[in-house]
């Protein structure tokens, strides 16, 4: 990772990192000679303003750069590419420091499977406090990233796949996967009608990992790899971004990784149906109806409310271990995007506690949720006059809620479960975050885990 320096060595760069009120009692303690130098350029301390300062030889010997508040990471991830090419280090940021360092590896990350980097990143020297940490998150979250970036050529079910196995033997976590018309032997007759039409066939993906004896974390994650929309095909535009649609797989091999990677005292799975929504022959249809694995059938109203139907047949496979705690992540609907733009994921809790301790763990990270109500009266949305359930509300509005009852169908209330239904893209480049793919409340979900789980001994 060349945007980190991990050995100490000489002429390392001091970083100021000041605000508008606290920059007059900084400029007092510097010398002559840098409070001549900012008064000659100007600066002003503005937000996002920088100088670099040099010797009286001219060699550059700190810089500062002004933010609007001190505890907010994201300001400083612009700095890799803002900054000259050399080692730094924040002067000032003891409390800030990992997350600095967490903002100054997003800021500088760069996909460069199909062009080259335009720029190297300046380099962040990391102290040995915080190397295992923060490359440890990096890769992680970078692992995401590159998996939603990747087009559909590239990372299709069997590519998708790959990864996941790959993942498994890095940790020494056992893989398995159920592929084509073994899905309908093995009852997932949902994952496999979604998928059915695409030339690369659909599968559901199982990673294990850890003691069984500890308590039960699954992950489930939506793998669409591309989503056309089926016969209820997807204007030309809306299909632009059609490759991020497996971004629930991504999130959840990312937190698997951060998991297997702290060796958390839990008893991991990991299931990911991974399918294409193509447009073939063989396509289901609006009007067909699909008996799930649970035994509920389903009526298709809409084929581009695909990633419920894979979702509802691997959630139930995932509650017959009665898991302590059950997470599912999406990018599910456009209407979550509507409510609260693309930047907050939507999360949907059975359990009041859980949700507030999710989102206090959120805003403790600065990876922040937004809590949406499982509103029961909408239920009858849903409702089907040939089969237990229609996959589309017959109703406008409320398109995430109707998407996250459809879910909760499939998952009894006696089981902690969490739905985030996410944009896991980042719309335009600003400071840690470059436009692209995204991870997205993992940070805070990994705390989460983390918290929960410290005390219990394997």
């Amino acid at each position: 990772m060349n945007c980190y320096e991990l050995n100490a060595i000489n002429g390392i760069v001091p970083i100021a990192v000041v605000t508008k009120d606290t920059y007059a009692s900084w400029f007092a303690t510097q010398n002559q000679l840098v409070q001549e130098w900012l008064r000659t350029t100007g600066f002003q301390a503005e937000t996002g303003s920088i100088r670099l300062i040099p010797s009286a030889t001219g060699q550059l010997t700190s810089v500062v750069y002004a933010v609007n508040s001190l505890t907010q990471m994201w300001e400083v991830g612009s700095l890799p590419f803002l900054l000259p090419a050399g080692v730094y280090q924040f002067e000032n940021s003891a409390e800030q420091e990992l997350n600095y360092a967490l903002a100054w590896g997003l800021g500088a990350y760069q996909f460069t499977r199909y062009k080259k980097a335009i720029n190297k990143p300046a380099r962040l020297f990391l102290p040995a406090s915080l190397k295992a940490n923060v490359i440890e998150m990096m890769n992680s979250l970078y692992l995401v990233r590159d998996c939603i970036n990747t087009p559909t050529e590239d990372m299709g079910p069997s590519e998708l796949a790959e990864v996941t196995e790959k993942l498994a033997q890095d940790f020494k976590a056992s893989f398995t996967q159920i592929i084509g018309d073994d899905l309908l032997t093995e009852n997932y007759a949902c994952i496999h009608t979604v998928g059915r039409a695409s030339h690369d066939a659909p599968r559901l993906l199982d990673l294990r990992w850890g003691d069984a004896k500890n308590p039960r974390v699954t992950l489930v994650g939506k793998g669409v790899c591309f989503d056309t929309g089926g016969l209820d095909l997807k204007p030309s535009a809306y299909m632009l971004l059609m490759k991020k649609d497996m971004g629930g797989a991504a999130h959840v091999l990312g937190l698997a990784r951060m998991i297997m990677q702290a060796q958390l005292p839990v008893c991991l799975r990991v299931l990911i149906p991974a399918v294409e929504n193509s447009v073939s022959s063989n396509a289901y249809r609006p009007g067909d109806v699909i008996r799930s694995r649970k035994g509920l059938t389903v009526e298709i109203g809409n084929t581009d409310a695909e990633g419920r139907l894979v979702l509802c047949d691997a959630l139930t496979e995932a509650v017959t271990e009665k898991p302590d705690l059950l997470i599912d992540i999406s990018t599910l609907t456009g209407a979550a995007r509507v409510a609260l733009g693309t930047d907050l994921p939507a999360l949907f809790c059975n359990q009041k506690q859980l949700a507030q301790d999710l989102i206090a763990e959120g805003d403790e990270q600065q990876d922040p949720l937004w809590q949406l109500p499982l509103y029961a009266p909408y239920r009858e949305h849903l409702n089907s006059q040939i089969a237990d359930i229609n996959n589309n509300s017959t109703e406008p509005t409320a398109g995430a809620i109707s998407a996250a009852l459809f879910l909760k169908e499939f998952v009894p209330d006696n089981i902690a479960w969490v739905h985030l239904d996410l944009m896991a893209w980042n719309m335009r480049t600003r400071p840690g975050r470059p436009q692209g793919g995204e991870a997205m409340a993992l940070r805070a979900l990994f705390a989460y885990i983390k918290d929960r789980y410290a005390s219990v001994i394997s």
